[in-house]
């Protein structure tokens, strides 16, 4: 087995990888009208008989940003260490944690290879610091084919894209040049 960022995580010889933290169920999406356009993302998180749903939206942004964003809202609203699963239908989330794209590419000062530079350095960081403070795996699941939890987090990113006064991705917007003036 392909050691991944995430097994690294688990604590060695303890016999349960879970050494008695509390386990938790991630369900995260995001979405986005258009893209980039406005986004948004969705999260519901279980605990023993305990739920709380999160969601945000952002007047400029790309999908892949709300779908990292999602994951990071959902480990952020935990309170104290615990063991997790993320379910996402986001290939693009996923393979990069579980396959360690994304310790990679923060080890080699966010670049892909030679000249490319990785996509959302910003949310990486923020999630792979959250990926340290938590016991994490990543597991993908087929949107939109009938898990009622996974529909929901869709439900609350498509409804947060449309809403009103929706934030701005600083990360998106202030790392794209604005458009030229016109001149007459």
């Amino acid at each position: 087995m392909k050691r991944g960022a995430s097994q690294a995580r688990h604590p060695a010889g303890t016999g349960k990888e879970g050494g008695g933290l509390p386990e938790v169920e991630i369900y995260s999406d995001g979405c986005c009208i258009d893209n980039p356009g406005p986004g948004g993302y969705g999260v519901v998180l279980l605990h023993k008989n305990r739920r709380k749903e999160i969601s945000g939206g952002f007047r400029r942004t790309t999908n892949n940003r709300m779908e990292l964003l999602a994951a990071i809202a959902g480990l952020e609203a935990l309170k104290k260490r615990s063991r997790v699963t993320v379910y996402s239908d986001s290939q693009y989330l996923v393979n990069a944690v579980e396959q360690g794209w994304a310790r990679q590419w923060q080890a080699h000062n966010w670049r892909r290879g030679r000249k490319e530079q990785a996509i959302n350095p910003d949310l990486w960081e923020r999630l792979l610091a959250l990926l340290d403070r938590h016991e994490v795996r990543f597991v993908w699941v087929r949107g939109h084919a009938g898990n009622p939890e996974n529909e929901r987090a869709d439900e609350l990113a498509r409804g947060a894209a449309a809403g009103n006064d929706l934030a701005i991705d600083a990360g998106y917007e202030g790392s794209r040049p604005a458009p030229a003036g016109r001149l007459f």
